[in-house]
């Protein structure tokens, strides 16, 4: 590593916190990919993963959509607006619970998801290229237990309302 100074060692903060770092880097690099990925299908991230919720089910209520995607009301509703305004899904009051907001998926919304799925393949394919079975299995299991630690860490940040 070249250092110009006290302080300015690139990769600092890799060397001091190698895990967080290997986190905020991978989500980071991820995220950047399928963002631009998406940008081609007229999407912005996370909204992929609304249309593929929705695709498993249809009227599905906001709350429920945010806890399935760990993610705030406040933003899966920001989501679901910008959504509407596509056309690709569209909010419609429960016909049993006139307070609770369904989401539906329309047409516009459910043609996408052949090519959501295929770039999110894609997008797992790259992810993965030099992981065998057992790193990836690995991989998984030290992602199900680094997860929920920053869940109970982070408390109601993660926690939809």
């Amino acid at each position: 590593m070249s250092s110009d100074g006290p302080g300015t060692e690139i990769g600092v903060v890799e060397r001091d916190f190698p895990v967080s770092y290997a986190i905020f880097a991978m989500a980071r690099a991820h995220r950047a990919i399928a963002a631009s990925r998406l940008a081609a299908l007229g999407l912005y991230p996370g909204q992929e993963l609304v249309l593929v919720q929705l695709g498993e089910g249809d009227g599905v209520p906001q709350k429920s959509l945010a806890r399935a995607l760990r993610v705030s009301h406040v933003t899966i509703a920001k989501m679901i607006t910008r959504m509407e305004r596509s056309g690709l899904v569209e909010r419609r009051a429960s016909p049993t619970d006139g307070r609770l907001s369904l989401v539906h998926l329309l047409d516009p919304g459910r043609a996408l998801l052949p090519e959501v799925r295929r770039t999110w393949a894609a997008l797992e394919q790259v992810t993965t290229r030099d992981l065998d079975a057992a790193a990836r299995a690995a991989f998984l299991a030290a992602a199900g237990r680094v997860g929920p630690a920053l869940d109970d860490a982070a408390g109601d940040a993660t926690q939809p309302g």
